[in-house]
């Protein structure tokens, strides 16, 4: 383990973000800014969280350590291991899979070599494990790059999409 990893403080840069979004709640409610803050740690740390970088989160809002780990777990957002800087997320839930997401998680396991729950050698792309719904079900099939939404794909507009990032 890096001694960046190890280290439990967060950034001048982090907590003043967090403290941005703390200040849009009730002063007793300040715990409501933890996806916020979750968000803002892991993108500093690489695109992933560790227990250090949670548990830092934890005391910065003075909430139980268990609860911000709950909300990792709970959240596909937010990563617990080392994974590419772009994710991308394809909806797989039924509307999506009526549309034709499978075709699109098969070409982009094709275009980018590397299949779901993989990222790129390169490190430039995590394609995420499946996602059960992005709530966007008349636009399907859709998928989210880095959460930015993208509707009625079709293989040669995932191209598009990807080209662009690059």
């Amino acid at each position: 383990m890096t001694e960046a990893l190890k280290k439990t403080e967060l950034s001048n840069h982090a907590r003043e973000e967090i403290d941005r979004w703390i200040k849009k709640y009730p002063a007793d409610k300040k715990q409501s800014a933890v996806l916020a803050a979750l968000r803002e740690v892991q993108h500093e740390n690489k695109g992933y969280l560790t227990v250090e970088l949670m548990d830092a989160v934890a005391d910065y809002l003075e909430m139980p350590k268990i609860t911000v780990y709950e909300v990792v777990s709970f959240y596909s957002m937010l990563e617990t291991q080392p994974c590419g800087r772009r994710s991308i997320s394809v909806c797989t839930n039924i509307s999506c899979m009526l549309s034709g997401s499978d075709e699109i998680v098969t070409h982009i396991e094709k275009k980018l070599g590397i299949k779901t729950g993989e990222s790129t050698k390169d490190g430039r792309y995590y394609l995420k494990l499946e996602e059960e719904c992005l709530a966007a079900c008349c636009g399907g099939p859709m998928m989210m790059v880095d959460h930015v939404y993208y509707e009625d794909l079709t293989p040669e507009k995932v191209d598009e999409i990807l080209d662009k990032l690059e």
